[in-house]
């Protein structure tokens, strides 16, 4: 196997397995030697968050269409790569019948899903059918401590993201206080605990700890509850699609703590969700990835890319998403086979460099130095503050 496998862009990887299947000629029509190559695309592409969905399959069809023009071959065939996208809506429940729908159609490899609390259940349903799957931006820790052999993370996860924020907010914005929300979902929990963790940790003290739900749109009994302990910063653990009218809501109680989140905050959409409340410099994020030095050039041509095919900016997790697609044709190619115990040890080793950086997995499946950028908001515009690692 090369322990070494570089190209010019990267896209998010889906891990290609085939549960036993002879996959190198099953697809291909008749008379015809290529062999197509179906990569599965999980993500929330309705409900809530449905914008950070479509960005991630998005990113990964582009992926796509740049192999299929490169002209990949596999093995000594040529390789079509086809994407099979479904939508779980961040369900846990649609999340396992979109996985066994993939597997029932015999995918090579799955990228996705968006979110941990889909993520989760969906694992155990690829890897019982020896399906790799590269999730580009689910957090949770657990993921990857389930002692799955195709189990991939494209990027940080809620211990480093919460202890980060935790840190920063007790270290840099000098907070004495701090009070803790939660959305109750996988990646919301795990991440404000950690959070929490930190902050005391650091010297914070914490004044109270609230909880709501995804969907949620009234958040007035626990932002009245919180405003009288006075806060100096309230971190919450969930999606931009609560954390914006959560936001309002605290401006218009005349609520001035900081507020603090994840990645799930962390978006261009955020933005237009907050609307007047967001201010400048009163709201404070960490998203898990991020570029420095020799990686930010394929990034910004990536992001270029990506505008140029649909129209918009990246919202948050496409190019990892695009890189994860891309890892996996290359280690494919490094093993010239589709099936999964043969490209396998190919993606444990592999060392790449795409759009979303440097990339190597350790024993976990987790990437190695994976990076985390903070940001806050000015003059309606996020605002890099650092990459740390």
């Amino acid at each position: 196997m090369r322990a070494e496998l570089k190209w010019t862009v990267v896209a998010v990887a889906v891990a290609l397995a085939a549960c036993g299947k002879k996959d190198d000629t099953a697809a291909a029509p008749a008379g015809d030697d290529t062999l197509v190559v179906k990569i599965g695309h999980v993500g929330a592409t309705s409900g809530a968050v449905a914008h950070l969905g479509k960005d991630n399959e998005n990113g990964a069809r582009l992926a796509i269409e740049e192999l299929n023009a490169a002209g990949v071959r596999i093995g000594d065939r040529a390789a079509r790569f086809e994407l099979l996208a479904e939508d779980d809506a961040a369900d846990p429940k649609q999340a396992t019948a979109a996985a066994q729908k993939l597997v029932d159609v015999n995918v090579h490899g799955v990228v996705g899903h968006l979110t941990s609390g889909a993520t989760l259940p969906a694992s155990q349903i690829y890897n019982d059918a020896g399906i790799p799957q590269i999730t580009p931006s689910s957090t949770n820790p657990k993921f990857t401590r389930q002692g799955f052999a195709g189990a991939f993370r494209l990027v940080a996860d809620d211990t480093q993201q919460g202890g980060a924020l935790g840190r920063y907010s007790v270290e840099s914005l000098k907070a004495k206080t701090v009070a803790v929300i939660d959305d109750r979902t996988a990646y919301g929990q795990g991440l404000a605990d950690e959070f929490e963790k930190a902050a005391v940790a650091a010297g914070a003290q914490v004044v109270g700890r609230e909880y709501t739900n995804d969907k949620a749109t009234d958040f007035n009994a626990v932002l009245t509850s919180l405003k009288a302990r006075s806060p100096d910063v309230i971190f919450f653990g969930g999606m931009d699609s609560v954390g914006g009218p959560m936001l309002r809501q605290m401006r218009s109680l005349g609520l001035q703590s900081l507020l603090v989140g994840g990645d799930g905050l962390c978006t261009a959409e955020m933005i237009t969700l907050s609307d007047t409340a967001l201010g400048d410099e009163r709201v404070f994020c960490v998203e898990a990835g991020g570029v420095d030095g020799d990686e930010v050039a394929a990034n910004e041509q990536f992001r270029a890319a990506y505008k140029a095919q649909y129209g918009t900016d990246v919202q948050a997790y496409a190019g990892y998403a695009y890189d994860g697609v891309k890892l996996l044709a290359a280690a494919m190619q490094a093993a010239g086979s589709v099936d999964a115990q043969k490209y396998l040890p190919s993606l444990k080793s592999i060392q790449y460099q795409g759009a979303s950086g440097k990339v190597r997995f350790d024993e976990k499946g987790d990437r190695v130095n994976a990076a985390l950028t903070l940001y806050t908001f000015k003059g309606g515009q996020r605002q890099k503050l650092a990459v740390i690692r």
